[in-house]
């Protein structure tokens, strides 16, 4: 059923934040009401790469979804009464939204003690910047990401993900567990500011005090992490490795390993400091050994010398491994639209409350309006036609 079977979560907001953020509590057991737009929804819907979108159906996951209209009053009231409902409420939208549309958190609190309400956002809720627009992007160049992601000579990259808003989405989530915890022994409920540059600056390791201490900026590096060595890809025959023996014990096993153990006690390479300093050095080093031998060849020396390492990792790769497959860390949903879909598990495990995905993504907004305002709220079918008709569902 879920550590948090018996909790109710109205989702606002679109695209990645406060949906991923649903998606999690969803998969963490709770019964999460996703609010659409009427008409096509959230923009996730068409979100992802291929001629086929398929990333909704893993974001929308364990969600039932409802349609109002939050710019009329109607769908407002609509959702006033599904909030009274909930002990959690997802927002991501541009701080003040939420106020103008008269669901002003602060407003709801008074009325609904014990509600979480989890506000995910560029800048967070204030400060001289909290009206702005805000996307992951920008809050991974803000948070410092951007700048340190890529190769020495040419732009900044990113990566092929939104981190900025699953990260601000994560610690979102994790704000609601702690808030949850607290209501439990107080009763009280509170709100939750996740701004985007600020989760990415939370994950930033040492870059703020190495500058504050040292004066040091941390630089673009490619591949490596300066200094931890050896930390890379290696290329191989017929492919890639990836070889984390950056402690000294680990870099005598991949000397040995190597056949050349005489090189961990070499001073060159002997400790932490010294593969620092001679970091290139040694990763073509590694590279010249690597290049002599397959993917699979390498796996095993590793393997055998304890000496963590590991493939990088294809989806086709992660379809055909085994650990995966008896760890179920990519499982089968039947979807309401493309049939058996595989997609990726409910992570963490949880020994005695596991995480599951329980119902497949709803098919299209509003779906479980009957369901939800008819069933949960008692409108009559009567009313909803009448909602229907003005546009407010």
């Amino acid at each position: 059923m879920g550590a948090l079977n018996d909790i109710r979560v109205v989702e606002l907001g679109q695209l990645l934040a406060g949906p991923f953020c649903g998606q999690l509590l969803g998969d963490l057991g709770a019964d999460v009401i996703k609010v659409e737009p009427p008409g096509a929804g959230d923009p996730m819907r068409e979100w992802g790469q291929g001629e086929t979108k398929v990333q909704w159906e893993v974001i929308a996951r364990n969600k039932r979804s409802v349609s109002a209209n939050l710019r009329l009053p109607e769908g407002q009231a609509l959702v006033r009464r599904l909030i009274a409902e909930a002990d959690v409420l997802i927002e991501n939208f541009k701080p003040g939204t939420m106020e103008k549309w008269g669901l002003d958190p602060a407003q709801l609190l008074a009325e609904q003690p014990g509600l979480i309400v989890a506000r995910m956002s560029g800048y967070g809720q204030t400060g001289p910047y909290s009206d702005r627009a805000g996307f992951g992007g920008i809050g991974e160049a803000m948070g410092g990401w951007r700048y340190i992601v890529g190769e020495p000579d040419r732009a900044p990259s990113r990566m092929g993900i939104s981190i900025g808003d699953t990260l601000t989405a994560t610690y979102g989530c994790m704000g609601v567990l702690a808030a949850l915890h607290h209501r439990s022994r107080t009763g009280a409920g509170q709100v939750i500011d996740a701004a985007l540059y600020e989760s990415v600056l939370q994950v930033m390791e040492g870059l703020v005090p190495e500058y504050d201490y040292n004066g040091l900026i941390r630089e673009r590096s490619g591949s490596i992490l300066p200094g931890i060595a050896p930390s890379n890809v290696y290329r191989c025959k017929d492919g890639e490795y990836m070889i984390g023996a950056n402690k000294d014990s680990l870099w005598q096993r991949l000397a040995t390993a190597m056949g050349r153990p005489e090189l961990g006690s070499d001073p060159r390479y002997a400790t932490h400091l010294a593969r620092g300093q001679n970091q290139t050095e040694l990763d073509q080093l590694i590279e010249s050994w690597t290049r002599t031998l397959t993917v699979d060849e390498v796996d095993a020396l590793m393997t055998r010398h304890s000496i963590p390492a590991g493939r990088v990792y294809r989806a086709p790769d992660m379809f055909e491994d085994p650990h995966f497959q008896a760890r179920e860390a990519i499982i089968t949903v039947e979807t309401e639209r493309f049939g058996p879909l595989k997609m990726q598990g409910a992570f963490p495990r949880l020994s005695a409350t596991p995480s599951s995905v329980r119902r497949p993504a709803p098919s299209r907004a509003g779906q479980h309006n009957a369901e939800i305002y008819g069933g949960l709220l008692g409108i009559d079918a009567a009313e909803l036609e009448r909602l229907a008709a003005v546009g407010a569902i």
